[in-house]
């Protein structure tokens, strides 16, 4: 399913330097409502290494292919298929 994930914000052009203030502002955003120093940080990390897997993901999934699709460009999406590995 977090793979499922990343490749459709690689399909919506997310870049990965976004995940961090993100998972920071959730954080933050948390931090106001518990009080428990233990959920706090159950939060973070698995928020973190969901973050990581995400950006692992767009990472190895952003092929040629995927950034004329993002671009929107009929030429640029020609030009990849004919030169991606089938």
């Amino acid at each position: 399913d977090l793979s499922a994930m990343g490749l459709r914000h690689v399909g919506y052009g997310i870049p990965t330097d976004m995940f961090s203030p993100f998972v920071t502002s959730c954080v933050q955003s948390v931090r106001e409502l518990t009080a428990d120093a233990g959920e706090l940080e159950a939060f973070s990390w698995s928020l973190n290494l969901i973050s990581r897997i995400l950006c692992r993901v767009i990472t190895e999934g952003s092929t040629i292919v995927m950034k004329a699709i993002n671009q929107n460009s009929a030429l640029l999406l020609r030009k990849a298929v004919n030169c991606a590995p089938r």
